[in-house]
């Protein structure tokens, strides 16, 4: 069951332990960052905190963020992740400069490939504010691993997100510690470039195809090809 936290004016975090969505609220409309696993009934979570008729944003196409669209009839999604989702619901592309209000909140669409070929994060400039997915996150393990993923355009989007760092205040991950500062951009950055550069060991992960390379303050799983994948 997913519980629901108050971060900020109409700003929620949805979350079932494993995986956050948010959520923007106005008096006519309301913004949902991603949905979750299929089943986590995001829908309901939703309604118990607004009646405004919900837009749909998704960071990246994973199934535990768009697990949850079963629930909705339309979302707007990076077209290079559509192949990732399955089902009815109508999907609309997301691209660079792309803008969505709800009441005071201006989100802007940051392209951030890598941890998939899709992934985006959106900003809210004048909040200072990044909705990153998973491609920022404290201490991780963030997921590096398989054909739909691309270390070394991860490490261009860290390097990206790095030049904007000074205008955030607060990162907001799909996983693990949330809030974070917007300093784990560079920790991520500096690590993934460590990554790539094979001077992490990895070692077995149980009860997954992949190593787990720990950095100094960030841990992936990947596998030597995929680190080595142009």
């Amino acid at each position: 069951m997913l519980q629901t936290q108050a971060l900020a004016d109409n700003l929620y975090m949805l979350y079932d332990g494993m995986v956050r969505q948010f959520l923007l609220t106005a008096p006519d409309k309301a913004l949902l960052l991603d949905t979750g696993f299929a089943g986590s009934q995001v829908l309901e979570a939703v309604r118990g905190l607004t009646d405004a008729p919900v837009q749909v944003l998704l960071t990246h196409g994973d199934p535990d963020h768009a697990g949850g669209l079963e629930e909705f009839a339309e979302a707007w999604l990076h077209e290079k992740d559509w192949h990732l989702v399955h089902g009815s619901t109508r999907l609309h592309p997301l691209r660079e400069g792309d803008t969505f209000t709800c009441g005071d909140y201006r989100l802007e669409v940051i392209e951030i490939p890598g941890h998939t070929y899709g992934s985006v994060a959106f900003a809210d400039w004048d909040k200072g504010m990044l909705f990153a997915g998973d491609s920022v996150q404290k201490e991780g393990p963030i997921y590096l691993f398989g054909a739909h993923r691309n270390l070394g355009l991860y490490i261009q989007s860290q390097e990206k997100l790095a030049r904007m760092a000074h205008r955030f205040r607060t990162v907001y991950p799909c996983h693990h510690a949330c809030p974070v500062t917007p300093d784990y951009i560079a920790k991520n950055l500096e690590d993934a470039r460590a990554l790539r550069a094979g001077q992490l060991t990895g070692r077995p992960t149980p009860g997954m195809p992949c190593l787990t390379y720990q950095g100094q303050w960030t841990a992936f799983f990947c596998t030597e090809e995929d680190r080595q994948r142009p």
